[in-house]
This record gives structure tokens, sequence and C-alpha cells, in this order.
């Protein structure tokens, strides 16, 4: 019978890392538009999200029915409930990929002009903290996990300056307001990604070590 449990526990493992392939996949596809402009890859992500939200609901019930069924405990239980959140956050991310597509597609209907934002580099660095958090839950790795809580405060940074070289411009150039404006909120989508990233982070910690370092002051 456990070794039954622990087959489903590797298979929800596996299902999870799917989510996550589609997820990653989505964010990047949605840079890749934004870098080249190219509308079609916009609809790619479009097309992607119900597969990516059909798998959450997927993954949820797995979960749900291992701890109905099992009743695990201690580091089982974790694990499980682990899944549950970073499932749901990386549905998130799936979200905030496109709410990215959802801009460029805005952008195509004006000029492509050079703005005071590096979102390729931000969007770098977001994905970087979604890989490694997904390389921490692979290897149930807690310190790799802590060295992504690190990383968020670059993308703020990062955000933050977006925020004010933007808004900069829009002062300045009422006409280039509808690129800025999508850029900017592009810039917060990325934000969000990184905040998800931590997220799934601080649940790999959980699941690890037992210390839940969500919402705390310790988390940085």
């Amino acid at each position: 019978m456990r070794i039954k449990f622990h087959q489903s526990l590797g298979d929800l493992r596996e299902r999870l890392l799917v989510m996550a392939g589609m997820a990653e996949q989505a964010i990047q596809r949605s840079i890749e538009a934004y870098r080249t402009r190219d509308l079609s890859i916009c609809e790619l992500v479009f097309r992607s999200e119900p597969a990516i939200n059909r798998l959450e609901r997927e993954i949820d019930q797995m979960a749900l029915d291992l701890l109905a069924m099992e009743q695990p405990m201690a580091i089982d239980l974790r694990f499980i409930l682990s899944v549950i959140r970073i499932n749901a956050d990386l549905e998130r991310v799936g979200d905030q990929a496109v709410n990215i597509a959802v801009r460029v597609r805005e952008m195509g209907a004006f000029a492509n002009i050079d703005l005071p934002v590096d979102i390729p580099k931000l969007a770098s660095l977001a994905s970087a903290m979604v890989r490694k958090a997904l390389q921490a839950f692979i290897e149930a790795d807690a310190e790799l996990a802590q060295t992504v809580l690190a990383l968020d405060d670059q993308v703020d940074e990062m955000n933050d300056a977006a925020f004010v070289s933007l808004s900069g411009l829009i002062k300045e150039r009422a006409d280039l307001t509808p690129q800025s404006l999508n850029a900017l909120i592009i810039a917060r989508n990325l934000e969000r990604v990184g905040d998800h990233a931590t997220n799934i982070a601080e649940d790999v910690i959980f699941w690890v070590r037992g210390a839940d370092v969500r919402h705390t002051s310790t988390a940085g």
C-alpha cells in the first residue's frame, strides 16, 4: 500500500513538472513576442492558457484525493500541501504571460519605439527565479530555494526603476503614453512572476524543513 502511495506522490510530482514547463514556456513566448512584436507568438500564449488551467485542476484533484485517501503524515503531508500551493502559483505565472501577450498585442498598433526600460533583462531575471525555484523543488534543496528569495529584491528594484523612467517619459511625451503604459504594465507583470517564484521557493523550504517562511520578515 505504501509503495502505491509513493508511486502516486511520484505521479503528482511529474504532473507538476509538466505544469511548470508549460508556465515557463508561456512566459518565454510572451517575452519573445515583446522582443519581436510578432503577434502570432501572442496567439500561442493565448492558446496554451486553457491547457494550463485544465492541468491545474487535474493536479489539485490528484493532491486532494491523496490527502483524503492516505491521510499522510509529516514530510509527505507537507509535500502534498506544497504541491497544491506551487500549482496555484504556476497557474498564475501562466496568467501573467497572458497579460503580457495582451499588452504586446496592444503595442502592435503603435510604432515600435525605443523605451527607457529593459524588459528582456527584467524577464530573464524573473524567469531565472522561476527556474531556480523549480530546480530547488526537483532536488528538494532548501538552500537553493533560499537563494531565490534574495533575487526578489533585484526584480523589485528593476520594476521601480522602470516605473520612474516610464512615468517620466509619459510626462514629457504624451504621444508615447500608450507604449509607455503598456511597457509599465508588462514590468509589473514580470514583478508578479518574481513574486510567484518567491512563493514557490518558500513552499520548497516549508516542505523540506517544515518551516513556513511565507510572509515573515526572515524570508529575505
